[in-house]
């Protein structure tokens, strides 16, 4: 059965942990679905795939052409969207737009928002309402790399008062979820303890409830990939000898025989 929002819930209260990975194309969607992920997550590091050094350029044309191509893919998880950076900060009309287009063209069940402070409480208030479901992402929020840059959030008191306070109102405006990410684990505990809602981490320990990676870090593609993500197999070694075999093959004219 195609996993659900509150079924996310149902688990986090059953203690079974959430899978979560992220898509850019129908191969990758189906290869994820078929073994198993609870959650899909077309993420706007789908920029650094398409060769943009930060998330910040990619536009919401381009999230949700891919989206449409993953969700073709998968039959069973849950599939997000990531509403990419000025697509909804601007205005809740324009939130409401972005939100809007991605869920009726690409068939995706949910939407996911950067930040907890107040204007972003109201805008996701006004989302939830509206029928649109939203999962939340406190911590480092890569849109706000020229801000925060790359390092680990809430190490301080205030910080880490502030990410919790955030995670209470994203849940208090009606988040299906939260995203923490790159935050301390002992603050991820505290946080994941607190709501009723489940918590996804990427770089904030194993007491969340669930995990979500970059597919491309964890499948060994990326040149770089974060201090917090576990390296599966490599496939860029593997793609790259494979490549190197055929050509060497072509060119000896040993292909095709």
């Amino acid at each position: 059965m195609p996993v659900t929002t509150q079924q996310l819930t149902q688990w986090k209260q059953q203690g079974r942990p959430i899978v979560a990975l992220t898509a850019w194309d129908y191969t990758i969607a189906q290869l994820l679905d078929i073994s198993g992920v609870d959650l899909v997550l077309v993420g706007d590091s789908l920029a650094v795939i398409l060769g943009y050094e930060t998330t910040l350029p990619i536009t919401l044309e381009e999230m949700i052409h891919h989206a449409k191509a993953v969700r073709r893919g998968v039959k069973n998880a849950l599939v997000v969207v990531d509403l990419p950076f000025l697509t909804y900060q601007e205005s809740m009309s324009q939130a409401m737009h972005s939100a809007g287009r991605v869920l009726k063209e690409t068939g995706a069940q949910a939407v996911k928002l950067e930040g907890g402070y107040p204007a972003m409480v109201e805008t996701i208030v006004h989302l939830v309402q509206s029928g649109i479901p939203v999962l939340g992402h406190v911590g480092l929020t890569p849109q706000s790399i020229h801000q925060l840059g790359l390092r680990q959030q809430g190490k301080t008191r205030e910080e880490g008062d502030r990410i919790f306070n955030e995670a209470i109102a994203l849940e208090k405006a009606g988040v299906f979820a939260i995203v923490l990410e790159h935050i301390p684990a002992h603050l991820a505990l505290q946080i994941t303890q607190k709501l009723r809602i489940p918590t996804i981490g990427i770089g904030a320990g194993y007491d969340c409830d669930g995990q979500v990676l970059v597919t491309s870090d964890i499948l060994g593609l990326s040149e770089k990939h974060p201090p917090f993500a576990k390296v599966y197999t490599n496939l860029r070694e593997t793609i790259g000898k494979a490549v190197q075999d055929y050509a060497v093959e072509v060119r000896e004219r040993q292909f095709p025989k």
